[in-house]
Formats: C-alpha cells, structure tokens, sequence
C-alpha cells in the first residue's frame, strides 16, 4: 500500500538521522583564511538566480512526502516553515497522487499554507506528460522536480525493474510542462556525464544531490524482509564530488545530500551551486520538537550564512565561487581520477580591491554559472 510505503519511509529517515555518524565529505572541504576579505554585513545579500529562477535565498526544503494522512500533516507543517522563512520548497513525489487522486490534499496543502512561495512540484522519470502537467497545476508550482532513482528502485521491494524509458521520457516532460524542469538525485549523485545528458534533453536545472544524506538504498533495505541489499548501502558520489564534477557542464547545479549545517551550505555554494537544498535534517527537527522549532532553525541557518559571507567577503551566493578553497582526503582522491585540477580551487581570489581586502572576486575556471 503507497500510503504505508510513504510512512515507512518517514520514519526510518528519521531513524537513520539519529544514526547518522556526522561526517561526509564536506569535511573535506575547508576556506583559506584571508583575515581581512570582510566586508559590511549591510552590503550582503542572499538573493540567488538561476535559469531564469529568482529566489530570495538560496536556501531550500528539498523533496520529503505526500501521500499519506500523516505525510500531508508533515507537508502542512513544512509550507508553514517556509513560509514564515521565505524558503522554495519542493513536495515528495506525487505518485501516490496519480494512483489516488483521493490524497491530492497531502500535497496542495503545500500552496494552501504557503500561497506566495515558491513551490517545486515531484515526479518520477515514468510519469506521463499529462500527469507531469496535472502536478504542476495541483500545486500552481514554479518549477518541476523529476527525480531519478535506479539505486532506489532496484532495492525497493515493489520497485521499477525498467530504465530504458526514463531519457526519452524526461525530454518530452521537458518539452511539454510549462515550467522549469529540474532533474534531481534522490542521494546517490549526478555525474558530469549525467549532467549532460539531461542539459541535451531540454533541463533547465539539475540537483546533484549526492551521497552524505538520507540513503534510500538502506531505507528501502529496511523494508527487505532478508535486509539483502545491506552491500548497496553508501553508493554514489557525494555531494562534493558531485560539485566538482560539474565544474564546466554547462548547466546550473543546485546542492542537496549530506548538508548539515550553514558552513555545508556556504561550502556548497563555493564550489559553484546556486542554491542549496536539505530535507533529512529538517525533517528530524520538525518530528522531534516541532514546527517552531524548524522555523527557528531556518531562520538562524539564513543568519549564520549571511555572517559568514560577510566574513569571506562574499555579496552575494555567486561571489562565493571566488573564495579559496583546499580539497582533501578521498575528495582530493577522486578529482584526480576524474581529472579535476584542485589547486585552481586554491588561488582563486589573486588580486586584492581597493581597500585592500582579498576579494572573492575571480571566477573560477570551469564555473558552472
């Protein structure tokens, strides 16, 4: 049954933050200290866009829920926090809804408490055209989340078996909708290789959203009754390597997978997103102490990430991508078996302003913007 699939993956994402160890590789990605790039916190703004996108922040809910009595008590919850924030957010996808348009109301509950927002609709690789369209009317969404998730699917007891269709079938969503078009991960990363893939196809905008995060190969282990999948647990690239991988693609990239906190937002940014998502984390927040209490975690999330932009020298998110950065680790690792240069990373901000203070200010080779 949908509806006990959709709460089960509720509750064992929550579970799985709990458990969760607190390190992924944006630990591996760490600012050069320049003590005097600050600049005046009245001259920073976090207005962020993309493709023709305008958010005022570059902050956003990513894709939980829907389709059950209790997912479409979390959805409410969650447009009542973005509203109160001024947060894009993005529903869970909306294939309980095409099976049983009975529970429509778990989802345009998201428009209903949040009427002037900015809302993503949800929808896999093989939802039909029209289905695509009724999506984006039942939530008057301003953009549109295709989500890919053969890792997902293949573990999921229930799941699709069939991927053949997905590539032709994005393009003709892609063509058809008359609304921006973004391509997500749900977890395991995009490629470069990916990423192009779907810019041929007509997409607008793509959300790596890698490794580091909720992983739905364990979830959807879970809900094994032999857990015999336990070895797909950590696939993908994270979210890092996702960035960096996506130096030169040629389309924008948004960031999901594995953000915990402002510092992995700011990171995120600096290695060329133009918008950063987090769901997990938030969905904790909100099950455990409420929605006062995730309205209050955005809200310092948004300041702290203002403060540190005013730190780095950086007006606004774009600015960011000029900042130093020193990549480390496995991350260091897989840049150069990918062939990606990391010192460019490192001497990006060459030259000082007019005051003096180094500057965020020279564009990377390879941006994505």
């Amino acid at each position: 049954m949908i509806a006990q699939r959709k709460d089960d993956h509720v509750r064992l994402a929550v579970e799985q933050q709990h458990d969760h160890s607190g390190r992924n590789q944006f630990d591996e990605v760490t600012f050069v200290h320049h003590a005097l790039a600050g600049i005046d916190r009245e001259d920073v703004s976090l207005a962020t866009s993309f493709a023709g996108i305008s958010w005022q922040v570059p902050l956003y809910i990513n894709a939980m829920t829907g389709g059950s009595v209790n997912t479409g008590v979390i959805n409410r919850n969650l447009a009542i926090a973005a509203r109160e924030t001024g947060v894009p957010i993005a529903t869970g996808s909306m294939s309980a809804y095409f099976k049983d348009p009975s529970c429509s109301g778990t989802y345009s509950v998201l428009r209903e408490e949040n009427p002037d927002g900015f809302i993503l609709a949800n929808v896999n690789a093989t939802a039909s055209v029209e289905n695509a369209q009724r999506a984006v009317d039942l939530l008057k969404a301003d953009a549109l989340q295709i989500h890919i998730n053969t890792v997902q699917e293949t573990v999921m007891p229930e799941g699709d078996r069939s991927f053949a269709s997905w590539v032709p079938q994005i393009g003709k969503i892609a063509a058809a909708v008359d609304v921006p078009v973004i391509v997500k991960e749900v977890g395991f990363g995009l490629s470069r290789e990916t990423l192009r893939v779907v810019q041929d196809l007509g997409v607008r905008v793509a959300d790596v959203s890698g490794r580091g995060g909720t992983d739905f190969a364990r979830i959807e282990n879970g809900r094994r009754r032999l857990g015999d999948y336990a070895y797909l647990v950590g696939w993908g690239q994270s979210t890092a390597a996702c960035l960096l991988d996506a130096q030169g693609a040629g389309i924008p990239v948004l960031a999901s997978g594995g953000v915990r906190n402002p510092l992995d937002v700011v990171r995120a940014l600096a290695l060329g997103a133009s918008g950063v998502g987090a769901s997990g984390g938030f969905l904790r927040t909100l099950q455990d102490e409420g929605v006062e209490a995730l309205v209050a975690q955005l809200t310092t999330w948004l300041d702290q990430l203002a403060a540190m932009m005013t730190m780095l020298g950086a007006r606004t998110p774009a600015e960011l991508t000029g900042c130093d950065l020193l990549i480390s680790g496995g991350l260091r690792d897989f840049c150069a078996d990918r062939g990606i240069e990391t010192r460019q990373f490192a001497r990006r901000s060459s030259r000082t302003d007019a005051t003096g203070a180094i500057g965020a200010t020279d564009e990377p080779t390879g941006s994505t913007r």
